[in-house]
């Protein structure tokens, strides 16, 4: 005699039941992500630009030449210049030009006040000039003299130079100091609550 095994399966109830708790946790899971991940995007761009603004230091140190960090603030791009004697002109460096990522922009948003013991009052650096002293429109220079220390356009020694970027939720800020000290700040983007990072 023959037996018969019976296979058992999930019921429909039981189904729907599943796809009901994985579709709440979902819903709580993904904004969640897309919050991480624009966080991720913000504070990626802010280092970028520190490292930037440390290796435009290191560089006109060591080449004994002025060098700047060049802010296009219409683009949200960064890059690297050098003050070449023999042509009396600012020249691009080799490294590539830095595109910030999408939804990061140059700006502190709706802060009012700068980190604690860095600027006098919230700025960013003063805007870029050509090799005939001519302002360049919406852009934004820190420069550094050929012993790496941050200058002014009249090439006297400056500790008020920043950058700030901020994607509408957070802001973050890179000071600088005369001496010449490199600083990474963090804010939200509603309110002065400056936190070093």
């Amino acid at each position: 005699m023959r037996t018969v095994t019976r296979q058992h399966g999930f019921s429909t109830i039981e189904l729907l039941a599943t796809l009901g708790i994985v579709s709440v946790v979902a819903a709580m899971v993904v904004p969640q992500t897309g919050r991480t991940l624009a966080d991720l995007r913000l504070s990626g761009d802010a280092r970028g630009v520190h490292n930037a603004v440390a290796l435009a230091k290191m560089r006109s140190a060591a080449h004994f030449t002025r060098e700047r960090l060049y802010v296009d603030r219409t683009t949200n791009s960064y890059h690297l210049e050098f003050w070449d004697k023999a042509a009396g002109d600012w020249k691009d460096e080799v490294d590539p030009t830095n595109t910030l990522q999408t939804g990061v922009s140059f700006g502190y948003g709706d802060i009012a006040t700068a980190p604690p013991s860095t600027q006098s009052s919230l700025s960013m650096s003063p805007v870029c000039k050509t090799k005939t002293d001519s302002d360049i429109a919406n852009t934004s220079c820190i420069v550094f003299n050929s012993r790496g220390i941050p200058i002014d356009g009249s090439g006297n020694i400056t500790g008020n130079s920043a950058l700030y970027l901020s994607d509408g939720t957070a802001t973050y800020g890179i000071t600088l100091s005369a001496t010449p000290l490199i600083r990474l700040w963090w804010s939200k983007a509603d309110e002065a609550q400056w936190v070093k990072r």
